[in-house]
C-alpha cells in the first residue's frame, strides 16, 4: 500500500471512530432523557394542594423510611395539647406526611431514631387533594422537635417550647385554607 493511502485510511478510521463515539453518546444522552422523564413524573406533587397549608402538632406513631420519600405517621394532638384527636370510633385519627427521600431526610437529622414512636412534633403540609389525611411537607418551611415528653402550651406548637429543635430552613408555617 502506498504511504498515501495508509494516511488516507488513518484519517478515515478516525472519522468512522469518531462517528460511532458521536453516536453512542448520542444515545446514551437519550437514554438518559428517557429515563429522567419518568423521574419527573414521579416527583409530581399534583395530588397535593399546594394552595392549602395545614399545620399540626402530633404525636409520632411510626416512620416510613421509604427510599423515595421519607413518611412520619402520627396523630394530631388536640388544641389544650393533652391528647391526641380520636375518630367516632375512640382510635386515634392518624396522618401522614410525606418528606424528601431517605438519605436527604437524615442528611437534615429526620430518621427512624430522631423521631421514634411517642416524639411531640411540629409540622406545616400541604394536604391530599382527595381529603386522605395525610400530605406533603415540601415547600413548607421549617419542621420542630418538641423536647421529650413536653408538649407546648395549649393552642401553641413545638416552636413555642423551650429547647425545642428545628429541623429545616424558615419558620413553621401559617396555616391556610
Amino acid at each position: 500500500m502506498a504511504p498515501f493511502d495508509e494516511d488516507w485510511r488513518r484519517v478515515l478510521d478516525t472519522k468512522l471512530k469518531r462517528k460511532a463515539l458521536g453516536g453512542a453518546l448520542a444515545a446514551a444522552f437519550a437514554a438518559a432523557i428517557a429515563v429522567a422523564v419518568p423521574v419527573q413524573a414521579h416527583h409530581s406533587f399534583a395530588i397535593f394542594d399546594s394552595e392549602v397549608t395545614k399545620v399540626f402538632t402530633g404525636v409520632v406513631t411510626r416512620v416510613n423510611p421509604d427510599a423515595n420519600h421519607l413518611q412520619i405517621f402520627f396523630a394530631p394532638m388536640n388544641e389544650e395539647r393533652k391528647n391526641v384527636e380520636r375518630g367516632p370510633d375512640g382510635k386515634p385519627i392518624v396522618w401522614a406526611v410525606e418528606m424528601a427521600g431517605s438519605a436527604q431526610s437524615a442528611k437534615d437529622g429526620v430518621s427512624v431514631s430522631t423521631f421514634a414512636p411517642g416524639t411531640i412534633f411540629s409540622v406545616g403540609l400541604h394536604p391530599l387533594r382527595s381529603g386522605d389525611p395525610a400530605g406533603s411537607r415540601r415547600d413548607t418551611g421549617a419542621m420542630f422537635k418538641c423536647p421529650e415528653k413536653t408538649p407546648p402550651p395549649a393552642g401553641k406548637h413545638c416552636d413555642a417550647v423551650q429547647g425545642s429543635v428545628k429541623f429545616g430552613d424558615g419558620v413553621l408555617p401559617t396555616e391556610t385554607q
